[in-house]
């Protein structure tokens, strides 16, 4: 199998397990990723994630990551939930949070497609990840082709939207590579201007992580500051905001992934029930699911900063 054909086995395959598109860079150091990268960390903008500034080298080299790489392949995995009906001063959670943890869904699956290019092409030296390693994972699928980064940051894909996982695989495998795509964000503002916390620059392109309603109700662990109370939309566990309001979204599909069914009908629960959530409810209506990481205490934390 030759390396032409061993991407189209690779893209036709990837996509029979699910995913939705795959495209391929060459592993090569992100020089213009470091430089900003080092310029957002010696701001501060990454908050208390103090992971961020750990292997640095590693996070903008693919070939600190794993030695000997040649190419960066990156996938795409939908996870739209546009079922969720949230109604006014009901506590919300992000959409990719309801079903099950997608490290584990997205996993098992690069582990199979792995397993049969070896099969295909002998043992490779390579590495899978699902957001669980310092990979800058929205650079690589930008250069990749599936998209652009948009003014939120996040990676759009011209005819699907933002709402995607994204995962890679590294590897030393010599594959031709794709061509990035434009952006096409133009004059559009949404994202920028529907920001609550004003997280999103005023430019677009940078977000201001220590600002973000995710960061604030996922990986900040100290009190939520004061000068938020008010501006946080009702979320408890992420945010969706700015994907909600980007234009790209309409053409945006319900995923079909099983896994990602909502665990239970959280759209159904009342303001009060969620006040007087116990430990053992959280644990039943979170099994699995990326909220587990919260924690209860972090949790509630959330929902009671909502009250003042």
């Amino acid at each position: 199998m030759n390396a032409t054909e061993l991407k189209k086995f690779i893209q036709k395959r990837a996509r029979e397990l699910g995913f939705d598109d795959v495209g391929v860079a060459k592993a090569e150091r992100l020089n213009d990723a470091a430089v900003l990268l080092r310029s957002w960390l010696d701001t501060g903008q990454h908050g208390t994630m103090s992971y961020m500034d750990n292997h640095f080298e590693k996070r903008v080299n693919p070939t600190a990551l794993v030695p000997g790489a040649k190419t960066v392949i990156s996938f795409l995995y939908n996870y739209h939930q546009p079922n969720l009906n949230w109604t006014k001063g009901q506590p919300k959670i992000a959409s990719y949070a309801v079903g099950r943890d997608y490290h584990k869904v997205l996993k098992k699956k690069l582990k199979i497609l792995f397993r049969e290019i070896e099969e295909k092409v002998g043992t490779i030296n390579g590495r899978i990840f699902t957001d669980s390693a310092p990979v800058m994972e929205r650079q690589w699928a930008e250069r990749s082709g599936l998209g652009w980064r948009g003014k939120h940051t996040l990676l759009i894909h011209p005819k699907k939207g933002s709402w995607f996982f994204l995962a890679e695989i590294i590897s030393d495998l010599d594959l031709k590579p794709d061509d990035p795509i434009e952006d096409h964000c133009g004059t559009c503002t949404r994202c920028i201007d529907a920001c609550p916390t004003d997280a999103i620059s005023p430019q677009g392109y940078l977000m201001d992580g220590s600002k973000c309603i995710s960061y604030l109700t996922i990986e900040k662990k100290e009190e939520i500051p004061k000068e938020f109370e008010g501006k946080m939309q009702d979320w408890i566990f992420g945010c969706d905001i700015c994907q909600d309001v980007c234009p790209w979204n309409r053409f945006a599909k319900a995923h079909n992934e099983p896994d990602f069914q909502p665990r239970a009908d959280y759209s159904a629960l009342s303001r009060k029930e969620w006040a007087e959530m116990t430990e053992e409810q959280f644990d039943e209506w979170f099994f699995g699911t990326p909220v587990k990481r919260a924690k209860y205490e972090g949790l509630k934390r959330n929902i009671d900063f909502l009250r003042k």
